[in-house]
């Protein structure tokens, strides 16, 4: 992806200042441009060329800027960021597509028919952005300071969260950018309601060793310690196999069927990105293999498939509920000796 062409910028200044067709002449587009010149070298990055009424904020990176009062075209560029912003009640008019699928992650399917994709993770199409004249943009965890250097020419856009932040710390971000703090406190009571709920169910199984893992064509990699996932079950107080306690917030490298006693466990969840695909047809395969069939979670009927989207991806405040709702529903009231 190349640096904004000025004709981008132009479209992007248009926009902004919402003019009409037959007003977007040169004399007027040079007047824009101007405009983004000078929004884009103010030291605070707070804009002045919006007059819908602004509030001030400071992102995580300690970037400072005006973002609207009550934003109407919202742009999420991170799973997280979609996630949160559809809890709270806001649907972005645009996002990128979820790690490694076609569209939004599997889980929030129902609630992406008016989103449109702007490109993958980490990739947007900067005119695809442009054409949906967004007021705010979100993206959390940019490691390229030339994107978020040109989304800041496009809109006010607000890093909302490091690489290595708890999908909470990014939820209440998201909801102070967006002016909604008091429907994340509701839902993060519910969260936390929900929490007791299922911990209250687990029985004997709250005992149990978990294992997380994530299926690719090469082989599984089991969470790491600080992933999304792991801090879920982190809250459920549920422990994780002793191999599985690396720090960090991804997933180990794939390992062979030499070394899958490395991911078993009491149970065993696994899941891939996507339903179908090389990754899935390696894991029906391995499935079939002696080693695989021999993982005490296999034996017990305790290896169970989950959406790699949500459990192995980076998720927001409604995919922490789906995996409370997939860990109730494997694990509440399973005696250990009536499943041995």
């Amino acid at each position: 992806m190349g640096r904004l062409s000025m004709n981008t910028l132009l479209m992007a200044a248009c926009r902004r200042l919402k003019l009409s067709g037959h007003q977007r002449g040169l004399g007027t587009m040079l007047v824009a441009f101007s405009m983004v010149l000078l929004t884009a070298c103010q030291p605070n990055g707070i804009d002045s060329a919006s007059e819908v009424p602004t509030r001030e904020i400071t992102d995580v990176t300690g970037f400072k800027m005006a973002v609207p009062e009550y934003p109407e075209r919202v742009v999420t560029l991170s799973e997280l960021d979609l996630d949160a912003a559809l809890a709270l009640g806001i649907t972005p008019v645009g996002s990128t597509s979820g790690r490694g699928q076609k569209g939004v992650p599997r889980y929030l399917d129902d609630q992406g028919d008016n989103i449109e994709l702007v490109g993958p993770l980490g990739r947007p199409n900067l005119d695809r952005l442009i054409a949906l004249s967004p007021d705010l943009i979100m993206i959390g965890a940019v490691t390229d300071p030339m994107l978020l250097e040109q989304l800041r020419k496009v809109a006010p856009t607000v890093v909302t969260y490091q690489s290595g932040d708890s999908w909470k710390e990014a939820f209440k971000t998201v909801a102070e950018v967006l002016g909604k703090e008091n429907q994340a406190e509701h839902f993060m009571n519910r969260y936390q309601q929900r929490v007791i709920d299922v911990k209250s169910h687990l029985g004997e199984q709250r005992d149990s060793e978990v294992s997380v893992v994530r299926w690719i064509p090469q082989g599984p990699g089991y969470m790491l310690s600080q992933s999304f996932s792991s801090l879920v079950l982190k809250d459920l107080e549920l422990e994780r196999p002793k191999i599985q306690h690396q720090d960090g917030i991804g997933h180990s490298h794939s390992l062979s069927l030499e070394a899958l006693n490395q991911i078993d466990g009491d149970w065993l969840f696994i899941g891939t990105l996507n339903p179908a695909g090389d990754a899935v047809d390696a894991f029906e395969t391995a499935k079939t293999t002696p080693v695989f069939r021999q993982l005490n979670a296999v034996k017990h009927n305790r290896m169970i498939a989950v959406d790699g989207s949500l459990w192995t991806s980076l998720g927001g405040p409604q995919a922490a509920m789906a995996v409370l709702d997939d860990i109730e529903s494997a694990m509440a009231n399973k005696d250990s000796k009536a499943d041995s």
